[in-house]
């Protein structure tokens, strides 16, 4: 089993960074591709940004230009650096790891960013 935990969310201005970290522990040899998803107020969870044991990355069009996601497998920690953030960045974000050698999937509790004024 894999436990992901995220931290480093919280309220932040229009036009701020925040740094997200997500801690992986149990059987991290078994994780596969990571990624970051968030989920607004009433609306669907959606990608932000993944990226794979070997570093390729891809983005959601919408925090491309902004964000920069990163992992570090001798810490087992994965990081999204937002910046420029917007209002409508404003959502629970979540940490999520697919199984290196199956098709499990494990979530996060979820941190949550803010962006107002």
């Amino acid at each position: 089993q894999v436990q992901l935990v995220e931290s480093g969310g919280g309220l932040v201005q229009p036009g701020g960074s925040l740094r997200l970290s997500c801690g992986a522990s149990g059987s991290t040899f078994a994780i596969g591709r990571m990624g970051w998803y968030r989920q607004a107020p009433g609306k669907q969870r959606e990608l932000v940004a993944a990226i794979t044991r070997a570093g390729s990355t891809n983005y959601a069009a919408s925090v491309k230009d902004r964000c920069t996601i990163s992992r570090d497998n001798a810490k087992d920690t994965m990081y999204l650096q937002m910046n420029s953030l917007k209002p409508e960045d404003t959502a629970v974000y979540y940490c999520k790891a697919d199984g290196r050698f199956d098709l499990r999937v494990y979530w996060g509790q979820g941190t949550q960013v803010t962006v107002s004024s």
